[in-house]
């Protein structure tokens, strides 16, 4: 970990970070996610019985459009040219997992953009469901993977 973090200046300054000296490197990562829900709403949602439409796909735009927002939302985030966004969805019989990668050519990484992209989606899926499910939950949310940059590769061990 950092010595000191790198956002404040040596007077404990809100400021944001000076990349222009680093590299441009291809970067990545990976977020993970979902959320829990009762298992007659999962059926709702593959069945495309939610009254609100088509839930995974307006959550993977919605998931899309967010990463791309995310300089806007994150006070201090520099704004990114991101090459790509994924977001995927597994369904389980009580759950909804996302996963979402987002790429860059650039300086600075992307963890931010792959977490609100995560975010998100699940945010929508929530609002889409919960006429028929106000007890679901999000959880896990988590890096997964970086890569690029200076500290190099990233893989979470666990599997939670």
């Amino acid at each position: 970990m950092a010595d000191r973090l790198t956002h404040l200046d040596e007077s404990g300054r809100v400021r944001m970070v000076d990349v222009s000296e680093k590299q441009i490197t291809e970067r990545l990562a990976v977020v993970g996610g979902e959320i829990r829900m009762a298992p007659e709403t999962i059926q709702l949602v593959i069945n495309d019985q939610i009254a609100k439409g088509n839930v995974l796909e307006t959550a993977r735009l919605a998931g899309i459009m967010a990463a791309k927002r995310t300089a806007e939302l994150i006070p201090l985030c520099h704004a990114l040219n991101l090459t790509a966004v994924d977001v995927v969805f597994t369904i389980g019989s009580d759950h909804i997992e996302v996963e979402t990668q987002a790429r860059v050519a650039d300086r600075t990484g992307v963890e931010m953009e792959a977490l609100t992209a995560a975010t998100v989606a699940l945010l929508t899926i929530y609002d889409m469901c919960k006429a028929v499910d106000r007890a679901m939950v999000i959880t896990q949310l988590r890096l997964q993977e970086k890569s690029g940059g200076r500290s190099g590769h990233y893989q979470r061990q666990d599997t939670s």
